[in-house]
């Protein structure tokens, strides 16, 4: 499975602005719903349920907020680069300034797990992620995600 499989150029959000974790996951459910045609409200609780459950900060200034949505028809990802970083309660204690949110149907199983796996694989480079945080445009962050994975593969 490759990033290209589960986000659009139109899934990004290159200059984010956002005081707080939870502005920051209401402008994603937005952007999902414009996406996906599902109430933003429903992708908000979602993936607010998930992060009670613990951050989906992961260090590094990266947070991957998931979550599964009963009416979503395929895995679809977002990704946002924000303006400031923000306070996501992560494992590191390090603000967050990259967030990829990943949504997934209910019955995806595997398939959500290949998906998460992927996205951490390519935020975990380095080189990529540097290269994401000094990207200007949507389309170069798409470049840079999709180029990722694609060298990235297992």
């Amino acid at each position: 499975m490759s990033l290209a499989d589960v986000i659009a150029q139109s899934s990004i959000l290159h200059a984010l602005k956002a005081s707080s974790k939870k502005q920051v996951l209401q402008e994603l459910a937005e952007c999902a719903a414009q996406e996906t045609g599902l109430p933003e409200r429903e992708i908000f609780d979602v993936i607010l349920q998930r992060e009670r459950l613990g951050s989906t900060g992961v260090g590094n200034g990266i947070a991957i907020p998931h979550g599964k949505l009963q009416n979503l028809d395929r895995i679809v990802g977002f990704c946002a680069k924000l303006d400031a970083p923000v306070d996501f309660e992560a494992l590191d204690d390090e603000p967050v300034d990259l967030v990829f949110m990943l949504l997934a149907p209910e019955g995806a199983g595997a398939d959500h797990l290949k998906a998460l796996s992927r996205i951490a694989r390519v935020l975990r480079n380095d080189d990529t992620v540097e290269k994401i945080r000094g990207a200007q445009t949507d389309s170069a962050i798409y470049a840079l995600l999709t180029q990722g994975s694609a060298s990235n593969a297992a």
